[in-house]
């Protein structure tokens, strides 16, 4: 995100507070890549919740927010799907929950970082 369009959508109080939910969001949208990578050791029962919440937080990202760090997000959020989808299945809550935050192509592989 540039800085500079921020503080003229925003007010100041209003500019920290996305810079929190924007740091809020995309912490988590790592970690979750981390614990589900390649499949790990996942323990599958976490995964509803914390999806639910990462879906939550970015919804609560303004549409000017969203749009900016979409390309990040399908790419982090992508490899995170590439990396379930063998796992869980393609038809699984969990993905179809987590392709409405992937609003581009999916990474080829959870290893792809081209983007």
């Amino acid at each position: 995100m540039r800085h500079g369009n921020v503080v003229h959508l925003f007010s100041k109080g209003q500019t920290m507070k996305i810079y929190k939910d924007i740091y809020e969001f995309a912490a988590s949208a790592g970690a979750f890549e981390g614990y589900v990578y390649q499949g790990g050791k996942a323990d599958a029962s976490y995964l509803p919740r914390w999806v639910d919440h990462l879906v939550e937080r970015y919804q609560k990202l303004p549409r000017e927010v969203q749009e900016e760090i979409q390309p990040q997000c399908d790419g982090t959020l992508g490899r995170a799907i590439r990396s379930l989808v063998p796992v869980l299945g393609d038809n699984n809550d969990v993905i179809q929950r987590l392709r409405v935050l992937v609003k581009g192509e999916l990474p080829s592989s959870p290893d792809d970082f081209s983007r």
